[in-house]
């Protein structure tokens, strides 16, 4: 290795840590100074953008935010409301689950964000250490984005490993029961975590001062529209089709070509399935021409597109350059522990704050490596790495959401009540998902 190479790996790394800075399409733009070093200071080829990852992307962020333009969206929040106000005293298990499980389905955690005010008051209406159901109730969210079909990440993962004969339903077989399982035993863990609420100081404290007050927990229950429950009905007979497709891909249809047949890529159809399911949703429910492109899912959503389309298109062009020597220099090395690849991941997640960033970003390197598909999948949820650095907005949020202050940064910034919790989770999913996955493929 050169002076050379290690100058552009600084350029990468440098232009990674300043999109960060940012977040969100500042990702993307940071990705775009250090590709425009690259290729007109150093004169590299640029690599090539990742169109079908981002046009999977551009689908499913539009039928998500036709959803919530239907009110779906908002009647699937008041659902989680009434399950976990009927269960107070198991609020450690419920919150998580329920967080999980929504944005398992819908593929974005806005849902579970809408949800974690609940969480905390309910917690604390029953007693219960307000810090125990948070913490596994952001990381619960986060999790479930790693197996949704509806996700920008396991979009990516579809499409990058579609190539290696990867199926959707191969990538959901391993990633959604090991990250259940996964959040079922950081709850677990977190159980009995800490003082109970009643012992805690700082609780004691803010009771002694005032500066805590207990409320009164609305239970007034919101009606919504019969459009709002068909557009959850389409949403989740979309998620269907594309499971069913992605797992029968002989059932898609093909065409003859000059003596050669050709059949519709699974990408391809996440696309087409996807956007007819936006306009289903948008005529069955007669969403309202302002509201298509009006919610949070769809700004959050062409964010996060930045986000990748920087990032991996820097990373992309880095690494096809250095192609050759990545694999001679570290082939046999990651091919004989490829765990060293799940923290390699672990690491960047928790820079990028973006598990689609980070899939586009180190997975095609993986498959370069010669890294076996299989060790792919069960390595998904090492994407999951946010909560190291507690910068991300649920993280921020669900502290202020806990009036009795036991959910805390901490004064070091990596002492934090996420920390544990979520390095358990991690782990338990990647053992979890590396068993699994001995049966799957």
């Amino acid at each position: 290795m050169d002076m050379m190479f290690w100058m552009e790996l600084a350029v990468v790394i440098i232009a990674i840590f300043i999109g960060a800075k940012w977040g969100g399409a500042g990702l993307g733009a940071g990705g775009g100074i250090g590709l425009a070093v690259l290729v007109f200071v150093f004169g590299m080829k640029p690599g090539a953008p990742p169109v079908s990852v981002l046009l999977i992307i551009t689908a499913v962020i539009t039928c998500a935010s036709i959803l919530q333009g239907s009110g779906g969206l908002d009647f699937l929040v008041s659902i989680a409301e009434k399950l976990l106000r009927r269960n107070p005293k198991n609020i450690t298990f419920m919150g998580p689950l329920v967080c999980y499980l929504f944005t398992l389905f819908c593929g974005t955690a806005y849902v579970a964000f809408s949800v974690y005010p609940v969480i905390a008051e309910v917690a604390i209406g029953a007693r219960v250490r307000p810090e125990r159901p948070l913490t596994m109730s952001v990381i619960g969210a986060q999790s479930g984005i790693t197996g949704s079909p509806m996700s920008a990440a396991t979009g990516a993962m579809i499409a990058l490993l579609a190539v290696k004969g990867v199926t959707p339903l191969q990538i959901f077989a391993v990633s959604i029961p090991a990250c259940l399982i996964g959040v079922l035993i950081g709850c677990a863990f977190m159980f009995k975590k800490g003082k109970e609420l009643a012992d805690d100081p700082e609780f004691q404290r803010r009771v002694m001062s005032g500066e805590f007050q207990d409320k009164e927990i609305s239970t007034d229950s919101k009606s919504f529209s019969p459009n709002a429950k068909r557009g959850v009905v389409v949403f989740a007979l979309g998620i269907l089709a594309v499971v069913f497709f992605g797992s029968f891909p002989n059932l898609l249809p093909s065409w003859e070509t000059a003596g050669k047949v050709s059949r519709l890529s699974i990408p391809n159809m996440v696309q087409i399935v996807m956007l007819c399911c936006a306009g289903l949703i948008m005529v069955i429910a007669n969403v309202e021409p302002k509201k298509l492109a009006d919610g949070s899912v769809f700004r959050s959503g062409l964010i996060g597109m930045v986000a990748v389309y920087g990032v991996s298109w820097l990373t992309a062009t880095f690494f096809n350059f250095y192609k050759p020597m990545f694999v001679s220099e570290f082939g046999n090395m990651i091919a004989s522990a490829p765990i060293l690849f799940a923290v390699a991941l672990f690491i960047l997640s928790g820079v990028l704050f973006s598990q689609g960033a980070t899939v586009t970003a180190l997975v095609p390197m993986g498959i370069g490596l010669g890294i076996a598909p299989a060790d792919l999948v069960w390595m998904f949820p090492a994407v999951s790495g946010y909560f190291v650095i507690p910068a991300g907005g649920a993280i921020i949020g669900c502290v202020a959401f806990d009036r009795t202050g036991t959910t805390q940064i901490g004064k070091f910034v990596f002492n934090h009540s996420y920390m544990l919790p979520g390095i358990v989770t991690t782990l338990s999913q990647l053992v979890i998902g590396y068993v699994i996955a001995k049966f799957v493929f």
